[in-house]
Order: structure tokens, then C-alpha cells, then sequence
């Protein structure tokens, strides 16, 4: 075929079955987005290049059409599938909680060597309050000591584990403290 035959032949099929192929979209997708389609069938089919090879163009436009259609229902399903929504509370960074229990094990061992450093009756004292929940009146009648006794051992003992956690989150902040201090004495200085 020449190319003007070919132009003839196509054009001819075009008018043979816009019709039922404009007809067959409207009652897939609707009348709005019928006519693109229909279109887009026609353009695949001189894309292909199959035109003058083709034996039954009416059946080869309507396997088109149906390939279409298909193809966009998966571009639909995988367009959806890759949106997804952002929800503050499930997408949130998460903590590491190893971590978390290894400091908790930190802290309870420093915790436990502040509390058995302290003189042995202020940490009477702390762990009566701590332990049985006792309150400074009740631990002052049980000892037969003052309520403000009780009050100072309370704050003493609070002092030291407070000290003690605090060598924990600042280890960097007490050494040069301390360096500067011996290099102000004129005493050398035991850090490296």
C-alpha cells in the first residue's frame, strides 16, 4: 500500500468504528472521558505500526480498547497503592527502648551506691520514707527524734543521690572543672 492508500484505509476505518468504540468507553468510564479514549485506541493502533498487517481492525481496536482499559485500572491501583497518608502518631520516630533499659540499669546501680553511701541514719531515714511511705511525723515519733532532724536527713540524703545522678548526664562538665581548679592551685593536673 502507499502511503495515501494507507491514509484512505485509515481513515476510512476511523469512521467505521469510532462509533462503537466511543460507545463502549461511555459505558466503562463515561461519556466525559470516552472521546480521549477512544482516541488514544486509534493512536496505539498507528503507533504499532500494525495497521497494513492486520487482518480484522474492528477486533484489533476492541482488544485495544479492553487493553486500555486495563492499563489504566493498574496505574489507578498503583498510584493508590504508593500514596500513602502520614499519620503523626504512627509514623513517628520511635525511641530505642535498649537503650532506655540500659540507662535505667545504669541509674539504679548509681542510685543504689549514693543511697549506701549516705551515714547509716540518714539512709534509716530516706528508706523509711521511700520504702514505707512514712511521713516526717511518723518517722520522727517511731526514731524519738525532732521533725526538723528528719528534715535535714531528708534533704541530706537528697542532696547525695541528686549529686549522684547528676555525675551521670555530665561527666564531661565535672572534669574540666576540676582541671582548671588544679591548674589554678599551681598543683599539676591528674587528667591526661
Amino acid at each position: 500500500m502507499t502511503p495515501s492508500e494507507t491514509d484512505a484505509a485509515f481513515q476510512q476505518l476511523y469512521r467505521a468504528e469510532q462509533g462503537r468504540l466511543l460507545r463502549y468507553f461511555s459505558r466503562k468510564v463515561g461519556p466525559d472521558e470516552a472521546a480521549d479514549l477512544t482516541q488514544e485506541v486509534f493512536i496505539r493502533l498507528l503507533r504499532s505500526g500494525a495497521f497494513e498487517r492486520i487482518e480484522t481492525p474492528g477486533a484489533y481496536l476492541m482488544r485495544s480498547a479492553c487493553n486500555l482499559l486495563i492499563d489504566r485500572a493498574r496505574r489507578k491501583m498503583r498510584a493508590q497503592s504508593i500514596s500513602c497518608p502520614f499519620e503523626d502518631g504512627r509514623d513517628a520516630p520511635v525511641p530505642p527502648e535498649q537503650a532506655w533499659r540500659i540507662e535505667e540499669v545504669d541509674a539504679r546501680r548509681i542510685y543504689r551506691r549514693a543511697v549506701l553511701a549516705m551515714p547509716r541514719r540518714t539512709r534509716r531515714i530516706f528508706l523509711m520514707h521511700r520504702l514505707t511511705d512514712k511521713t516526717y511525723c511518723e518517722i520522727a515519733e517511731e526514731l524519738g527524734i525532732a521533725d526538723k532532724s528528719v528534715d535535714y536527713h531528708m534533704m541530706r540524703a537528697l542532696a547525695q543521690c541528686r549529686r549522684a545522678m547528676t555525675s551521670i548526664n555530665a561527666p564531661s562538665r565535672s572534669a574540666p572543672a576540676s582541671a582548671a581548679k588544679s591548674s589554678r592551685s599551681g598543683l599539676p593536673s591528674a587528667a591526661p
